[in-house]
Formats: C-alpha cells, sequence, structure tokens
C-alpha cells in the first residue's frame, strides 16, 4: 500500500482538474483493504483511475482509496469461462486478455478507460455490448459494517440498466467493490451492427468475424470519434468522454431531435443504433440532444470547450478549473430542459462540492 497526503487529484483525472485529497491510498492487496476499512479517517472516496470523474477544485477531506488491485483469475467452468477480476485492474486489460484467450463477450467495449470496478459502477457499454451482459456476480465489503467480512452480490441484484448501477445511488453506495466475475464465451456473443463500426470494417477492408479483426474494428471507429484516452501523449485531450447519457424522450421529441443528424443516416437507423447502444427506440443520442438546443462544436466558454468534432465531450482546453466543466454542464443541463423538455444525466461522476 502507499499512502500520500496532500495528493493532487489533477494529476489523476483525465480533465487535469481536482483539488488535493487530504490523504490518498493505493490499494495493491485486498487485504490491505480489509485493515485500511477498520480504521481511517473521514469521509470515504473512492476512485478508480479518474477517467470519467470531475472531483471539487476544493479536493477531497478525509480518505480516498484508489484500487491498484491486478489479479485475473480465470475459471473454465462447463460450456463458459469465468473470469473473477480484482476491480483495480484495467478494464481494456481485462479486454485484451479474454481476446488473447479466444474468448467472447467483452470484446465491442475495447479501448473503454477505467478500472474494472468503475466498469461495474457505471454499466458500460459500446458498439452493441454492456457490463450487465456477462456479469455474473460481484465480491464486497460493507464500509458500514464489518471490513473483516465480504459478501456476494448477484448480478441481478445490482440494479443494472441503461449505464447505471444500484453502487450509483443509496441502496448500494455504502459497498466497495473487490472482485467481479464475467462469463464469456467459446464463440460469438453479439453481433456488429453498429453503423459507424461497419463503416470502419469497410474502410479497413476486414469483418466482424474474428476477435482480432473485431479489436482492431472497434478501435479504428473509437478513434474517429475521438475516444481513445491516451494519458501517455501530453497532449491528449483532456476530457471524460461522452459526459451526459442519452436521455429516454418521447416518440415526438425523438423524431424532432434526430433531424439534427448530420452524416446521412436515416432516422430509422439513428433509433435502431440507439437501440444497439443499450437505450430503446426512444432514447436518442444526446449529441443529438445538444445540436437540437443551439449547442455548436467548439463552442466555448474560455477555457472550456465542446470538443470541435464531437459536441458530446466537454473538454478542458489549458487551465480550466473543475467548477468551471461543472458551470457550463449546469448551463447546458439548464438550456436543454427550457428550449426541449428534456433531462439531461451527466455520465460523469461529481466528487466534492461544488457551488
Amino acid at each position: 500500500m502507499k499512502q500520500h497526503e496532500q495528493f493532487p487529484l489533477s494529476e489523476l483525472t483525465s480533465f487535469g482538474t481536482g483539488g488535493q485529497a487530504d490523504i490518498f491510498l493505493e490499494i495493491e492487496h485486498t487485504e490491505e483493504l480489509h485493515g485500511v476499512l477498520k480504521d481511517y479517517k473521514k469521509p470515504l472516496w473512492l476512485v478508480g483511475s479518474g477517467a470519467n470523474t470531475l472531483i471539487s477544485d476544493a479536493g477531497l477531506p478525509g480518505t480516498t482509496i484508489c484500487l491498484r488491485t491486478s489479479t485475473i483469475d480465470v475459471r473454465t467452468e462447463k460450456d463458459q469461462h469465468l473470469y473473477v477480476v480484482d476491480s483495480g485492474v484495467n478494464w481494456d486489460t481485462l479486454v485484451r486478455t479474454a481476446i488473447h484467450n479466444g474468448h467472447w463477450g467483452l470484446e465491442l467495449t475495447s479501448g473503454i478507460p477505467g478500472s474494472v470496478g468503475a466498469a461495474v459502477v457505471g454499466n458500460i457499454a459500446a458498439y452493441g455490448q454492456k457490463v450487465s451482459d456477462t456479469l455474473k456476480w460481484v465480491e464486497v465489503i460493507d464500509t458500514t459494517a464489518n471490513p473483516d467480512i465480504t459478501e456476494c452480490l448477484m448480478g441481478d441484484e445490482l440494479g443494472l440498466k441503461y449505464r447505471y448501477s444500484d453502487f450509483q445511488n443509496a441502496k448500494l453506495e455504502k459497498y466497495v467493490i473487490v472482485r467481479a466475475a464475467f462469463a464469456l464465451q467459446d464463440s460469438p456473443t453479439t453481433s456488429l451492427a453498429y453503423s459507424s463500426a461497419l463503416k470502419a470494417a469497410k474502410d479497413l477492408g476486414i469483418t466482424p468475424d474474428t476477435l482480432t479483426d473485431r479489436r482492431t474494428i472497434i478501435m479504428e471507429a473509437r478513434k474517429r470519434a475521438g475516444s481513445l484516452l491516451d494519458t501517455s501523449n501530453p497532449h491528449h485531450v483532456k476530457t471524460a468522454g461522452s459526459f451526459f447519457r442519452n436521455p429516454e424522450v418521447t416518440k415526438e421529441q425523438a423524431q424532432a431531435i434526430i433531424a439534427f443528424e448530420e452524416h446521412d443516416v436515416s432516422a430509422k437507423e439513428v433509433l435502431l443504433q440507439n437501440l444497439l447502444h443499450g437505450g430503446d427506440s426512444f432514447r436518442v443520442s444526446a449529441a443529438h440532444v445538444l445540436l437540437a438546443a443551439g449547442f455548436k462544436r467548439g463552442q466555448n466558454w474560455g477555457p472550456v470547450r465542446l470538443h470541435p468534432e464531437h459536441v458530446l465531450k466537454i473538454e478542458n482546453t489549458g487551465d480550466a478549473t473543475s467548477q468551471q466543466i461543472y458551470d457550463v454542464a449546469k448551463e447546458i443541463i439548464e438550456t436543454v430542459h427550457t428550449k426541449l423538455g428534456v433531462t439531461l444525466e451527466p455520465e460523469v461522476r461529481f466528487l466534492g462540492n461544488f457551488k
């Protein structure tokens, strides 16, 4: 375990913003976590890789825990392969391991940043696959009870729905996810039908018939969408990716909003894409919603802007603060509700105090 005091959280987050953590603990072994939870300075905060988090400029008082656990255990059971994975494992490391082993079920989520624990909390989804498709169970520790006890919660107990789980509300927020188990298969479980990925496949001259080709296609599609996070590049875009969830709307709202599709895709195809992406036929793209409300690609508020090519990505172009990013998000939410009667929900987590 590594302990830091007054740790600059801006070094952790993909936005490059955030104040200091009073106490910052990097947990490398689960046994260390049991010990820490017996005696720590309150309040308690849990962070993953910081890829989908906006942390207050005032920082986080008390104790902030970051899990760096790293074990992937593969167990073959009957006709499936059960991957029991520490929550600190990088999600794409898990995906690449499964592909290397020839196991299907996660490949369409290639390239998504963040940890396995965060992936479960957010029920991440991409190109027709979502965490809940393969998640069997999680091991958790109740932070309000005896920290020596590890409980097992089954996947259907987690309130998993479109990019959401009950770990995001009072029902399960008291738990720390220690491990998660995913059931993968020897043959394809999901067809690739998302139009942007199919176009990438056509341009590359390959078909999504093998795991390695599927990963190549998805990584190219994500690259074209500006959705690959490369923190090793000092000039990488400082963003958390898509800031808002795709909202549910009425049929009439859907027909009006999807008119803002700019790539010669029919309304029927747009609605199908949203269905494939984990919603339903009346869950529309949040990007279309922003455009319908009058926001523009590249629109800026000082050092904060909407990405020039991908309007759904709020970007720190330089020295933006977390509060400035929060204020822009709040303005977008209020404007969309006033103009369209649509309620946008952030996909990004807010930690700490904002004005």
